[in-house]
C-alpha cells in the first residue's frame, strides 16, 4: 500500500511538473514616476497630496496592471491634522494575443503637462518578445469626450 501511495504521489507530481516550470513571472516598472499637489483651505489649512504609480506586467501572458498610490495630508500651522492614503491595481489588456517571454518598459506624463491636451496625460508601454525580433509599442491618450484612444503597432526593422 505505501509503494502504491508513493507511486500515485510520484505521478501526481510528474503530471503537476509541466505546469510548474510555465508559471507566470511578473515585473514592476523601473520607471516609477510621483507627483504632488498643494492646496490652501479655509482657517489657514493646508492638504498636499501626492500620487505615484507603477505598472506590474506578465512576462508570460503579457497583461499588465497600473498601480497607484495616493498619500493626502492635511496641517495647520501647528500641526498634522489629517492623513489619508489609497492603493491599488487595474488589469489591462494584453499586449501580445499568445503567451511568449515578454519585457516590457512603460512610460507616463505627469499632470499638469504640455502634452497632457485633453486629460491627464499619455501613457506608452513598450514590450518585446525575448525569444525573436519583435517590437510592440502601445500609446493610450484621454480623448476628453469618453474613453481612452490606444493603439498598438509592431515596429519594422530595416
Amino acid at each position: 500500500m505505501r509503494g502504491f501511495c508513493k507511486w500515485i504521489l510520484v505521478a501526481g507530481l510528474a503530471a503537476l511538473a509541466p505546469g510548474m516550470a510555465q508559471a507566470d513571472d511578473f515585473n514592476l516598472s523601473h520607471n516609477q514616476r510621483i507627483s504632488c499637489s498643494r492646496g490652501l483651505s479655509p482657517g489657514k489649512l493646508s492638504t498636499a497630496t501626492c500620487r505615484s504609480y507603477a505598472y506590474l506586467f506578465n512576462a508570460k501572458t503579457s497583461e499588465y496592471f497600473r498601480c497607484t498610490v495616493s498619500l493626502s495630508m492635511t496641517r495647520d500651522t501647528r500641526e498634522v491634522i489629517n492623513v489619508q492614503s489609497d492603493g491599488g491595481c487595474s488589469k489591462k489588456a494584453r499586449i501580445f494575443d499568445t503567451d511568449g517571454n515578454y519585457s516590457f518598459d512603460v512610460a507616463e506624463t505627469e499632470p499638469p503637462n504640455t502634452n497632457s491636451f485633453f486629460g491627464s496625460g499619455g501613457v506608452v508601454l513598450w514590450a518585446s518578445d525575448n525569444t525573436q525580433q519583435k517590437v510592440r509599442a502601445c500609446v493610450t491618450i484621454p480623448s476628453g469626450i469618453g474613453s481612452d484612444v490606444s493603439r498598438c503597432v509592431d515596429m519594422k526593422f530595416e
